[in-house]
């Protein structure tokens, strides 16, 4: 049997996130289904960070996160979890407004954004076809995320204070006495006065696990692939293009060119793996917006985006149960908030109240709490 104070499920950034943060209060046990962590969604993200999303909580999660991204504690990575890469918005003439609608009047008067003419949009990423442009807007301060780096430096960090991982651990049940949880696993009974559910796709399985209905939690399959750039083409000062309603994006990665058809298919929890109806898309997409041709795909993948009915996270605790704390539905958002949200967690964890400067970046609790799906 293992006990601890705390008992965190799943080990991809948001569990190591929120274990990071909870060794503070007691000891952690950390439990991973898999034979590793981030061998799901945390490890098959390729992450941007920016503050352009109009939504008041994921603008705040991701602006409170920015601060610790942008300087992590002396030896939490061995290299910047930022690079500079910009963000350029791109879209038809039909998606003119969809382009502008991307960002709020303050935004833009912030300098968040900024419109560019084709022929600046062209000089940024040269691929571009002029013909098919016909509105764009750059977002210079998105950066890059290390989402090894930032998922390994949590994982590091939490090992250092204490914290337990166990993997090949999934959780069979979940049953409450005495004021403690006891979770059956593979790897034998873990006991813990609270459990943060951070398991990702199999979030609503963990709730089911406690006797507890699941929070309607949706995983949508992403699709990625990487190419060669044409012989003398050098992709790597170029920003990420993303389409306005997002059918597709591309941006350099390590001399190649990573792209996705931004497709959302619907999945139960699951080893996602890419369908080569949905590579054909994304390649049919870039080719008729660029003047690239993807003559061979160099690598192909997919993940679960795991998503809530409102497309906001869930975190706080389960009126339902004593001591049971959700961190789920992080959507396309978890890289670049999972700071903040862990940090958020494991103030639900301890009966805190929502890290102030979370609160003042404009987040309120009751936007993420799982009170909003229970009737």
């Amino acid at each position: 049997m293992h006990e601890a104070d705390f008992l965190v499920v799943g080990a991809g950034v948001a569990g190591a996130s929120v274990a990071y943060r909870l060794a503070e209060h007691g000891s952690v046990i950390m439990a991973e289904m898999e034979s590793q962590p981030g061998y799901h969604t945390s490890g098959r993200s390729a992450a941007l960070y920016s503050k352009r999303y109009k939504n008041p909580a994921i603008r705040g999660f991701a602006a409170a996160s920015g601060v610790f991204l942008v300087n992590p504690p002396e030896g939490f990575a061995s290299a910047p979890l930022l690079t500079p890469r910009g963000l350029l918005i791109i879209g038809r003439e039909d998606q003119a407004d969809a382009v502008t609608d991307q960002f709020t009047p303050d935004q833009i008067r912030d300098g968040v954004a900024e419109t560019l003419s084709v022929d600046d949009a062209v000089d940024l990423v040269p691929c571009l076809n002029r013909d098919y442009l016909g509105a764009a807007m750059l977002v210079p301060a998105a950066s890059d995320i290390d989402v090894n780096g930032l998922h390994r430096g949590f994982l590091a960090a939490s090992r250092r204070a204490g914290v337990k991982l166990i993997t090949d651990a999934s959780i069979t049940k979940l049953s409450h006495a005495g004021g403690k949880w006891t979770a059956e696993t593979p790897q034998g009974q873990i006991t813990a006065r609270v459990v943060v559910n951070a398991a990702g796709a199999w979030a609503d399985d963990v709730a089911a696990a406690a006797g507890l209905g699941g929070l309607g939690i949706q995983p949508l399959r992403r699709t990625c692939l990487t190419f060669d750039p044409p012989a003398g083409l050098d992709p790597t000062p170029w920003p990420m293009a993303m389409d306005a309603e997002e059918e597709f994006y591309f941006k350099p990665e390590a001399g190649r060119i990573l792209a996705s058809p931004c497709d959302e298919h619907q999945s139960q929890p699951t080893d996602a793996q890419p369908e080569e109806i949905d590579i054909a898309h994304g390649v049919d997409r870039v080719e008729r917006a660029t003047s690239l041709k993807v003559s061979r795909i160099t690598h192909s993948w997919a993940g679960l985006r795991c998503f809530m009915p409102d497309r906001l996270p869930v975190v706080g605790a389960d009126p339902r149960a004593e001591g049971f704390i959700w961190l789920a539905g992080l959507g396309g958002f978890g890289m670049m908030t999972s700071e903040a949200l862990g940090r958020a967690a494991a103030a639900a964890a301890i009966q805190a109240s929502l890290p102030a400067d979370i609160a003042s970046a404009g987040v309120e609790a009751s936007a993420v709490a799982p009170e909003r799906f229970l009737s």
